[in-house]
């Protein structure tokens, strides 16, 4: 193909991705009303999955009851705004697997057969990463989060009065950041691919990793609480460890088809 038909065949892709985002964004508007309570407003409530499953933990890290005050709006077009922006961020999440579909069909044909080869299952692979990283920001990182920052108080004089539209970019972010953060096993396996990374380097600067993994944690989870930091940093060192496993296993198979041996990592 040529440079223009690649580009026209990228245009269409980006046009079919751009209609499923639109198509779902449109639904999820019309249905608004059932998402914003049975959904984004979830979290806060004291009946939510998490805090059952907490309280069954035991006491200590049971959450029965939430000081939530009323949600506030202070701009006039404020709710609209915000149902704006919770229809959009649904419908990218729930279009994402069929949006990296498309990216997929248009970067595939450019591939080697062994490209093809070691990248097959790639869409499903990446869309599981991204759907376990959806849910474990909304059900552990959300509420644990929030538990902690709606209850911070410096001085009782301090009334929390909190802004809705500051509630779902909270939560949005949290959550599609949380499903971006998961993809780190792909970002690995195409970084060793393309020989920026090796397994070596991976295991070399582990015990760096886990103090940055740990940092992490305790940034989308400011509570002091280890146990709590510890619940969330969990993950972060298994995508890490799967990581390494995926560096090796594709260094090995590129030294391999290169030199006809296995290396002597």
């Amino acid at each position: 193909m040529s440079f223009l038909d690649h580009l026209e065949e990228l245009r269409w892709n980006i046009t079919k991705s751009v209609i499923a985002i639109l198509i779902i964004t449109v639904f999820a508007f019309i249905m608004m009303d059932w998402i914003f309570h049975n959904v984004l407003l979830a979290p806060v409530q004291p009946d939510f999955w998490t805090y059952k499953m907490m309280c069954r933990l035991g006491d200590a890290m049971c959450i029965d009851t939430l000081n939530i005050p009323s949600f506030q709006n202070r701009t006039v077009s404020g709710q609209f705004t915000l149902h704006m922006i919770a229809s959009f961020v649904t419908g990218f999440i729930i279009a994402f697997p069929y949006v990296f579909y498309q990216i997929w069909s248009f970067v595939k044909p450019g591939l080697s057969g062994i490209e093809r080869k070691y990248s097959s299952g790639a869409v499903f692979f990446v869309t599981s990463l991204f759907i376990s990283g959806i849910l474990f920001g909304y059900y552990i990182v959300t509420p644990i989060s929030l538990n902690f920052l709606i209850n911070y108080q410096i001085s009782p004089l301090i009334k929390n009065d909190f802004d809705i539209i500051s509630y779902i970019k909270f939560v949005c972010l949290l959550v599609v950041g949380t499903g971006i953060m998961f993809q780190l096993p792909v970002a690995i396996y195409i970084l060793t691919r393309i020989g920026l990374i090796t397994p070596s380097f991976l295991r070399k600067y582990r015990k760096q990793a886990v103090v940055v993994m740990f940092i992490i944690a305790a940034l989308f989870t400011p509570s002091p609480d280890f146990l709590t930091q510890l619940i969330v940093a969990i993950p972060l060192l298994l995508l890490y460890e799967l990581s390494i496993f995926i560096s090796a296993s594709v260094y090995n198979k590129k030294h391999k088809d290169t030199y006809g041996v296995n290396p002597l990592e």
